[in-house]
């Protein structure tokens, strides 16, 4: 009864792993008929249950991995730039692919990235991607790659610059990521309208960063988020000026004049700000200071700037 018992997990596998490997070659030949068919169809997936796959490979799990993810990547080939495909099995053969394989990094990273594409042919499905991206996070927690690709997603795909912040934020506490990670979510939360947690970010890595390029970068933006509380400022006088007097300020000096200001306010360089026609206010077209942007792209370090004043945020007067 015994040798009985023991010989049954090798007949299992005698049997299984033939199977197995019988239905993934099958699968190959699916994929390919589609691939070549121009008569479009629904496509179906031999073996779409992860749990069942992974009983079935008996410890072959990586090398299946490898196969579902050599498959979606020939499958994603095949279709991406051509008009009116559906990308039915992408989702499905990535799914296998990570469930088999937890640690598969390139299924998450690039996967993610043949998920989300949305040009002509693309499959445009970013809320897959996003899903993707956060299961590899959860298997792999020390990969801050992972959160840098799920704030890429949130950013340029969806434009939820929360999200996108939180995500370069979270990656950024992994002792072995790199600082453009904080910097990233300092810029990004700035855009979306944090400017509390942007300011927060700056202060925290100009009082910590011993690195002068950046420190230099957080001085000049914590100044540009201070102009912009200038500005914000500004611009709430100037309707309340309109409120009382009926009509906008043609210029600052006249808000003070109505008792609206104690002093003219002065942007990081000790420019005045200017107000246009519609009642906003902006900087002086002499002021050498610009406003700092969020970029299209990780930071690269920036060359150091004077520190000409200090950075903390409040209006300055004239």
């Amino acid at each position: 009864m015994r040798l009985a018992t023991e010989s049954r997990p090798l007949s299992n596998a005698i049997v299984g792993v033939p199977l197995l490997f019988a239905l993934v070659a099958l699968l190959q030949l699916h994929i390919d008929r589609q691939t070549q068919s121009a008569v479009p169809g629904r496509e179906e997936l031999l073996l779409r249950s992860g749990t069942l796959v992974k009983k079935l490979s008996l410890g072959y799990d990586s090398l299946l991995a490898d196969i579902y993810w050599t498959r979606a990547v020939q499958y994603y080939g095949t279709r991406v730039g051509t008009r009116n495909q559906d990308f039915e099995l992408l989702w499905p053969l990535l799914d296998l692919a990570t469930k088999l394989d937890p640690q598969l990094m390139a299924a998450y990273r690039f996967g993610a990235i043949f998920l989300s594409e949305t040009d002509e042919g693309g499959a445009g499905r970013t809320d897959l991607a996003i899903e993707l991206v956060k299961r590899g996070i959860a298997q792999n927690p020390d990969e801050w790659r992972l959160d840098t690709d799920l704030g890429f997603l949130y950013y340029w795909r969806l434009h939820d610059y929360s999200h996108a912040a939180a995500a370069y934020l979270e990656g950024s506490k992994n002792p072995q990521a790199p600082v453009w990670l904080k910097l990233m979510a300092a810029r990004i939360a700035a855009k979306g309208g944090s400017v509390e947690t942007s300011r927060m970010l700056w202060s925290q890595l100009y009082e910590s960063t011993s690195d002068p390029h950046i420190r230099s970068m957080a001085f000049e933006q914590l100044r540009g988020l201070r102009a912009q509380d200038d500005e914000r400022h500004l611009d709430g006088l100037a309707e309340q000026y309109h409120e009382r007097f009926g009509h906008l300020p043609v210029s600052i000096r006249e808000m003070r004049d109505a008792g609206l200001l104690q002093a003219i306010p002065v942007d990081p360089d000790g420019f005045p700000y200017v107000l246009g026609p519609d009642g906003k206010s902006h900087l002086n077209p002499a002021s050498s200071f610009a406003m700092p942007r969020v970029p299209e792209r990780p930071p690269a370090e920036p060359n150091p700037a004077d520190h000409r004043s200090n950075p903390a945020p409040g209006l300055r007067r004239e």
